[in-house]
């Protein structure tokens, strides 16, 4: 027996996010530790101790414990999760304009709404985690 077998499934999957470079995680990443049931089970194992947060349908993200309220936080921005889901679904997204703006030093107002130009491509997806989520914008382009 190889040590492999001895550990479950949730102690497999952290070992796995423990190894990665990649901060935000699709669900169908983790299809290749077992059944959907299975994985499903032991996901949610590791969001109650901390290890991810979940950041919208089949969207997971690397956490860590918050030095204000003691809760699991994402360890990257909330734009940042917004790009890397969206470039992992096929949309090119970008910045949106109000951040372009500021950015370019066209303006001195920061903007207060994380919002992403996804150009001509059709998003509903809600990305997110406690009050804050991605706003979409289209351009033609």
């Amino acid at each position: 027996m190889t040590i492999m077998s001895k550990m479950t499934l949730e102690e497999r999957i952290e070992m796995s996010l423990r190894r990665s470079m990649a901060m935000v995680f699709l669900r169908k990443e983790f299809d290749k530790f077992g059944g959907y049931d299975q994985v499903g089970r032991a996901l949610r194992g590791v969001i109650n101790k901390g290890l991810l947060i979940k950041a919208g349908y089949g969207v997971y993200v690397k956490a860590k414990k918050s030095a204000l309220t003691g809760k699991p936080v994402p360890v990257v921005p909330l734009i940042e999760i917004g790009i890397d889901v969206l470039t992992k679904l096929g949309v090119k997204p970008a910045l949106g304009t109000s951040a372009k703006e500021y950015m370019d030093g066209k303006t001195t107002q920061m903007p207060m709404a994380a919002v992403l130009n996804v150009g001509s491509s059709r998003v509903s997806r809600r990305i997110g985690f406690g009050s804050k989520s991605i706003r979409y914008e289209t351009s033609d382009s």
